[in-house]
């Protein structure tokens, strides 16, 4: 566990809390380890969870599928990103999401009555955690409904400028990078991928933008909105 502490202190879960308070909630949080080759399921859609995940290394991803197994990518997980909390939080909920690795990852599991219930020794920072949680919650619900502007446009060319468009200002900067390749790309905006990439190299033609694999620049466009 002493090789991911620094993975571990950059987490928002552990935000403002020094490496050796960090050791003591471990232990006081009963985490565990756990590694996963790619494409095997962390966790799959229909259970119920009663720990916090997070990711130490690797790649995953959230994926919601349907019935005929047409998947739509909510969102990556990043190194030190916590999942699952939401339905960890709430006793009895069923995931409504399936989390994916998309390369061998290792995963640490917290116990999510450990998290919210403060400890008999009732160490300071504890408190430190919760608020952290709360605020992880936050910030993940903010990121649902910037998903939810992009899927409600229209057209494919749309989607597309909402999602990258939020990018740039997210990133503060023209250039910059998106966590997808082209496959989970269409998967996260709910559109069919021939017809994504088709869109995209017109937007090239246009002048709109350029890009090359997962790297993308978008240029001054008069009227892109």
């Amino acid at each position: 566990m002493q090789q991911y502490l620094d993975v571990i202190q950059q987490s928002i879960l552990f935000d403002g809390l020094k490496r050796s308070e960090i050791e003591s909630m471990l232990s006081c949080l009963q985490a565990t380890i756990k590694t996963f080759t790619k494409n095997e399921p962390v966790l799959h859609a229909g259970e119920t969870v009663s720990s916090i995940g997070m990711l130490l290394s690797g790649d995953a991803y959230i994926l919601q599928e349907d019935f005929w197994g047409n998947r739509n990518i909510v969102s990556p997980v990043t190194k030190g990103q916590l999942f699952a909390e939401a339905f960890a939080c709430t006793p009895g909920a069923r995931l409504t999401v399936s989390v994916i690795a998309g390369t061998h990852a290792t995963v640490m599991f917290f116990n999510v009555q450990r998290v919210l219930t403060t400890c008999s020794a009732s160490c300071g920072f504890h408190c430190r955690i919760i608020r952290n949680l709360l605020a992880d919650l936050a910030g993940k619900n903010l990121l649902f409904n910037e998903k939810i502007t992009h899927m409600a446009q229209r057209a494919t060319r749309d989607k597309l400028l909402s999602y990258l468009s939020s990018e740039a200002l997210r990133q503060n900067s023209a250039a910059f990078d998106i966590p997808y390749n082209r496959q989970q790309l269409a998967d996260y905006l709910s559109v069919e991928r021939s017809a994504m990439s088709r869109e995209l190299c017109k937007m090239r033609e246009d002048g709109i933008l350029s890009f090359q694999k997962n790297h993308f620049c978008l240029k001054n466009f008069t009227g892109l909105f």
